[in-house]
């Protein structure tokens, strides 16, 4: 338990519970909650199973991981903690494909060998070695220019504190499946991502950090729908960003108020 007293302190701070709640929701005396904080008593086996429910984090990292300072973990509340890779006959990795139809099966398969080893596999000599990397076919217009069936490749992301705002990523979580879009972190601020399309017909939202399965952020796409000179869509550049950014403030602010 070398990072409970801490952990509990900064996740209770961060979703805004006082001692006093916390210790009603936990049916202990908030003398208690304060001794927890301290590091003067642990709780209860019980009392843990509550507390992981009410801050909405795993065993494991609540007790074990640095959160303050190292940020919430990509992998949330699973007993799984090595990521399912697959390989050559040479021992090298190879990028495994998940199709969009395979996309809804990959939540739940992701951590089976045998699913894992069903799909789709391939290698990009000139990619860094540096990484572990996974493909996704988009589906959709929510991110154009690139469009339905591009494959995007990314780069595991261990932690949710490496998130970078302003950068896309392939993102698998509970409440949305896998998606991919250009990802702001609040997490340090409110616990939250927020997500935005680049096509601006699509509205953006937020994801809780704990509904995170795994991220991979973008370094390659494929696509057989060759650019059109003629296309009016063009990049976004620093200044697009800045605009962005000043716009999700200000939806944050509304959402806040």
């Amino acid at each position: 338990m070398k990072y409970l007293a801490s952990n509990l302190r900064f996740l209770r701070k961060q979703k805004g519970i006082t001692q006093n709640e916390l210790a009603d929701q936990l049916n202990v005396q908030r003398t208690m909650i304060s001794a927890y904080e301290d590091g003067r008593s642990e709780p209860k086996l019980l009392t843990l199973g509550k507390i992981s429910d009410v801050l909405e984090i795993g065993l494991e990292e609540l007790l074990n991981h640095d959160i303050e300072n190292l940020g919430r973990k990509a992998i949330q509340k699973r007993g799984v903690s090595i990521l399912t890779i697959a390989c050559d006959a040479d021992e090298k990795e190879n990028i495994t494909l998940v199709g969009h139809k395979a996309s809804a099966g990959y939540l739940n398969g992701y951590a089976d060998t045998e699913y894992m080893e069903s799909l789709p596999q391939f290698q990009i000599p000139t990619l860094s070695k540096q990484a572990t990397y996974r493909a996704f076919e988009l589906a959709g217009d929510s991110m154009l220019p690139l469009t339905s069936g591009t494959i995007v490749i990314g780069a595991y992301v261990d932690q949710l504190k490496d998130i970078k705002s302003g950068k896309t990523y392939v993102l698998v979580t509970d409440s949305e499946g896998v998606v991919y879009k250009r990802v702001f972190n609040y997490l340090s601020d409110n616990g939250k991502l927020f997500l935005v399309s680049d096509n601006e017909q699509y509205k953006p939202y937020e994801v809780k950090g704990e509904e995170v399965v795994e991220v991979w952020e973008a370094k390659a796409f494929i696509s057989t729908d060759f650019p059109n000179p003629g296309d009016k869509k063009k990049p976004l550049t620093m200044e697009d960003l800045g605009e962005m950014i000043s716009d999700i403030r200000a939806d944050l602010r509304t959402l806040k108020g």
